[in-house]
């Protein structure tokens, strides 16, 4: 798996989850998981998780680390497998870090407020994941928490190493599929 961390500012608007998204902006082909930095303003026309749509509760924050992940040749139920490790990974990332935070489901929390969005979908050709980690707390519709609210992270290597142990344990995945023979 591919994997870049751009300096490039880019508003998260639910537009970017969509087949070949990473490779149309930044040419690479397969496999990959991308984060870029931005705001973020997902409007209900242009959410994937139909619960929010019907409770209308649209997508919005000041700054988050926007996580894009694509994968061809797979299912949706894979795609929510690789999303809830993908979740697991950050808490795991964060502790390391002397961040406690709470898992539930595929939505992680720092002092009992929301620090993730994240969805799964399926595409005609790939499957896609969109994380955010809210960087600040403010601009969201909810009370949430940020990075910005913790003590000694530094967003930047926080970034890195989260997508440096998902592209690890991807990899490890693969080769746990071809390394032992049938039975």
């Amino acid at each position: 798996m591919e994997q870049l961390f751009t300096d490039k500012e880019i508003k998260y608007t639910g537009n970017q989850l969509s087949p070949h998204w990473i490779y149309k902006n930044f040419n690479i082909k397969g496999d990959a998981i991308v984060c870029f930095i931005g705001p973020v303003d997902v409007k209900l026309t242009e959410m994937v998780d139909i619960e929010d749509v019907i409770n209308n509760e649209p997508i919005k924050s000041d700054l988050m680390a926007n996580f894009i992940i694509e994968v061809f040749n797979s299912n949706l139920l894979e795609a929510i497998y690789r999303q809830r490790l993908f979740i697991s990974i950050i808490k795991e990332v964060f502790e390391d870090m002397g961040v406690s935070l709470k898992r539930k489901g595929d939505d992680l929390f720092y002092n009992n407020k929301k620090l993730s969005v994240s969805i799964a979908t399926k595409s005609t050709v790939s499957t896609l994941i969109h994380t955010g980690i809210n960087l600040v707390s403010t601009g969201a519709p909810i009370d949430v928490s940020s990075v910005k609210d913790m003590e000694n992270i530094n967003r930047d290597c926080l970034i890195k190493e989260i997508m440096k142990r998902f592209c690890m344990e991807t990899s490890d995945i693969e080769f746990a599929k071809v390394k032992v023979r049938g039975v």
